[in-house]
């Protein structure tokens, strides 16, 4: 048997787990971990027999690895070793080692708490951090504490912080295994202006073929990218003994293990792949790696409730590991499709995917759990706490908790399915109104790629459309239709839906009416993305969002629809994936989300109260009548909010009004003694109720607030003695020595202004005061023609330093008037001369 990097390590990692019951185990990729570490455990005495469970975070490595171990043994898969993924199990009474997928991790811990036929749960490749490795790894460390101090758990890796993951561990033993590797030259081929991946891809697997010995790896980010590759090397494959082998998840297998296998004596063999197989496949035969430098990630978006993949940019560890998988068999060469300086600003490792995901699923599987708060459990990263509330909220709304928190009925049912939460509440409420086995095929095809894939018939949104082409898949006994992934895709689809209709008991027949009732299921899983048309095209969804299509298309003449998928890019969201929904149906099946009410308000257009009857479903109108009769105390309330959007001014300020305001806030600021109103704008309009309300029964409109006496209404507001108090301390009025009655400007109140022609004040030695005495005016003497000669607060100190100077330059300018040089001996006068 070939010897493996791993072998020289296999004693110790035995005799750790015979002392500990926590162990990490770090090698690098092509160590022979993977498929050596589950055998060499097999017959070790603390096992008792009982199995080994090792998680890989996909499916095709799940399954080749299980194949690998198995050969190894001289058996069959579903012997000693077996598999379960998603759709598909190999195992039997006699298998002791199972390769599982992170899903299937949690499907058992939740049927058995205490993993009582395990003895040692193995994480692979835990470096990806996968949403459901942190969340099994965190269970089984809850286990383990709880209930099982004999279970083992061991945490591999080839790139990983081990110390980290000791730590969260209890400072768990840390082993590491330095591999075999052989130099890899890198060479960096940054793509052209104007150059799509794909092509930098084929030109660059074009120069490796020329300039370099041994198959090649190249890495592109999905399927797509792949298939359009395939095609700008055609020509390739008539050239004899050149290969072209694509490797991603939905290929048939024995297309997935030839891409596995050493080619023929003399051949090159081209593997295309998606990251599948950057950790645990190993691609025999491969001497250089063309990498694109990107992947797909899925990103949750907060704002429409989506998951979408995005591609982006690989970690530095992730470019490290697909570079080193030239250099497991020999001296190899690595191509970058990026430049030295984007290679530098590279981030060091992949955000955790607990970090971005929609974490409703994890809230279902801790409330299914028996926990409440995440902090309950060991995390190397916790969840986000408001992505968590936020998650819990839609859990709440679906059903699946009630108000405190605690898994209800319904929601058990959806955590034992095993779907997204948002479509196991579409499949168990879709059983009783006999569209269940509609609603399985519905869900799986929402959680597989789109089943026309990059066919033209992607662009409209129908989801219809699709069921339609599934249907006539199916009636053709699946033959292959449109491309081989396609048809792959539709298969699955099917395959996933019948193991959901047999888990559930249904009968496998699908609704004939799938048309009219597509839409109804899409609601009852995304009640919050419900969309009516603004009349434009454009949707307004329940949930307060903006969407619309990314062009034209018969759904977008729609009433209302449901949006299964969106982009969330820009102010409207473009609909990807939607069907039409009735009214009728909104109303049959979502009577508990409608609301009715009566609303009374303000209309600031039509500057009058309007009444209507409204029935809506979130931020949907769906119906609006005029209420003839309101309650007169709610239109009081939506005319008092009129007078607090528009102001004050919406009433008719007449200048006595108005003076009346000035003089109140000026005894607010300088009477003695408390209680008297504040009148500024920020006072009046908080206390609308008080001074306003009272006078506003019978009215509905701003003329019949401009009919109203605003100094009626602050007089209102004083008691009598403060009335009389006003009329002595603020008063309208003074009268000067000349006997005019003068008014006073009260619009600042720390100064009011008296304003009077010099000649009317001889005789007088002090400046008036006003409030008791205790504010002087603020003397604004004029000349015969009403213009300020002089501003004063000190009369008497005017007289006696500044009158004669004003006096000289009013002469000359007004002879005809007479200028005392005695001016408080003088006698006052509001003439040219005073009266003989």
């Amino acid at each position: 048997m070939l010897q493996l990097p791993i072998d020289a390590l296999i004693p110790d990692v035995r005799r750790t787990l015979s002392a500990h019951a926590r162990a990490v185990l770090v090698a690098e990729p092509g160590a022979g971990k993977t498929t050596r570490v589950p055998l060499a455990l097999l017959n070790e005495p603390w096992l008792q027999g009982r199995k080994i469970l090792m998680l890989e975070p996909r499916r095709l490595a799940a399954k080749a690895a299980a194949r690998y171990m198995a050969e190894m043994l001289g058996e069959k898969v579903g012997q000693t070793v077996g598999y379960r993924v998603r759709l598909e199990t190999k195992v039997s009474a006699q298998t002791r080692i199972e390769v599982i997928t992170e899903g299937v991790l949690t499907r058992l811990l939740q049927a058995d708490q205490a993993l009582e036929d395990t003895g040692v749960v193995i994480f692979d490749e835990f470096h990806e951090r996968s949403l459901q490795a942190d969340l099994g790894l965190a269970l089984c460390l809850e286990s383990q504490t709880v209930l099982r101090d004999d279970l083992r758990i061991l945490v591999m890796s080839a790139t990983l912080d081990a110390a980290a993951v000791s730590a969260l561990m209890g400072d768990a033993p840390v082993l590491v295994s330095e591999g075999r590797s052989y130099p890899v030259v890198t060479h960096h081929l940054p793509r052209k202006r104007d150059e799509t991946v794909e092509q930098a891809t084929a030109r660059a697997i074009e120069m490796a073929l020329a300039r370099d010995e041994g198959d090649i790896l190249a890495f592109l980010p999905g399927a797509r990218e792949i298939r359009r590759v395939e095609a700008m090397l055609a020509g390739l494959k008539r050239v004899p003994g050149i290969r072209i082998a694509p490797l991603y998840g939905m290929l048939p297998q024995q297309a997935q293990e030839a891409a596995l296998q050493p080619g023929q004596q003399g051949e090159r063999k081209i593997v295309i792949s998606t990251p599948i197989a950057e950790t645990s496949l190993t691609v025999e035969g491969v001497r250089i790696v063309v990498d694109s430098g990107l992947m797909r990630v899925p990103r949750f978006s907060p704002r429409t409730g989506m998951t979408r993949l995005e591609t982006a940019k690989v970690s530095r560890a992730s470019a490290d590991q697909r570079r080193g998988r030239a250099g497991r068999q020999a001296p190899g060469v690595c191509y970058r499709l990026w430049s030295e300086t984007e290679d530098r600003a590279l981030a060091e490792h992949r955000t955790p995917e607990i970090a971005e995901a929609d974490l409703a699923p994890l809230a279902l599987e801790l409330a299914a759990w028996g926990v409440a708060d995440p902090g309950a459990l060991q995390w190397l990263t916790p969840p986000p706490a408001a992505a968590y509330a936020q998650s819990v909220e839609l859990l709440k709304q679906l059903g699946a908790l009630n108000a405190s928190g605690a898994l209800t009925g319904h929601g058990r049912q959806m955590a034992e399915l095993g779907m997204e939460p948002r479509l196991a509440h579409m499949v168990l409420r879709a059983i009783p109104l006999h569209l269940g086995e509609m609603a399985c095929e519905l869900a799986a095809m929402l959680q597989e790629r789109d089943v026309f894939g990059g066919d033209r018939q992607g662009d409209d949104a129908d989801i219809r459309l699709r069921f339609a082409a599934l249907h006539d898949f199916a009636r053709q006994a699946q033959a292959a239709q449109g491309t081989a992934a396609d048809a792959a895709v539709k298969r699955r689809v099917l395959e996933e839906a019948a193991q959901w209709k047999r888990r559930l008991g249904l009968s496998g027949a699908t609704s004939a009416d799938k048309d009219a009732n597509c839409g109804l299921l899409l609601a009852l899983a995304y009640p919050d993305r419900i969309g009516q048309n603004r009349g434009d095209g454009r949707f307004i969804l329940s949930g307060g969002r903006g969407a619309v299509f990314g062009k034209p298309q018969q759904l977008s003449q729609e009433a209302y629809l449901v949006a299964a998928e969106l982009d969330d890019q820009g102010t409207d969201s473009r609909i990807r994936l939607a069907a039409p929904l009735t009214l009728d149906d909104l109303y049959r099946h979502f009577d508990e989300l409608i609301v009715r009410e009566a609303v009374v308000r303000w209309d600031d257009q039509a500057r009058n109260v309007r009444a209507r009857k409204r029935e809506r479903l979130g931020a949907l109108l769906l119906k609006e009548t005029v209420w003839p009769n309101p309650e007169q105390g709610e239109v009081v309330q939506a005319l008092l909010e009129g007078v607090r959007t528009e102001g004050l001014d919406l009433l008719t300020w007449t200048k006595p009004a108005k003076q009346l305001r000035e003089r109140l806030a000026f005894m607010h600021r300088h009477a003695r003694g408390d209680g008297w109103p504040d009148v500024s704008d920020e006072a009046l309009l908080e206390g609308l109720d008080e001074w306003l309300a009272p006078h506003l029964y019978g009215m509905k409109q701003r003329e019949d607030l401009q009919r109203l006496q605003p100094a009626s209404l602050l007089e209102g507001m004083l008691s009598w003695p403060q009335r009389q108090a006003l009329e002595q301390d603020a008063p309208t009025h003074v009268t000067v020595p000349s006997g005019s009655r003068i008014p006073i400007d009260y619009s600042d109140p720390d100064a009011p202004v008296l304003a009077v022609r010099l000649q009317e004040m001889f005789g007088l030695q002090h400046t008036p005061r006003l409030a008791g005495g205790r504010v002087p005016v603020v003397l604004h003497l004029l000349s015969p023609a009403h213009r300020p000669v002089q501003v004063t607060r000190d009369l008497a100190s005017f007289w006696r330093d500044a009158y004669f100077e004003v006096k000289k330059d009013l002469k000359g300018r007004y002879p005809k008037h007479v200028w005392p040089d005695d001016p408080l001996a003088a006698a006052p006068t509001n003439r040219a001369k005073p009266r003989s």
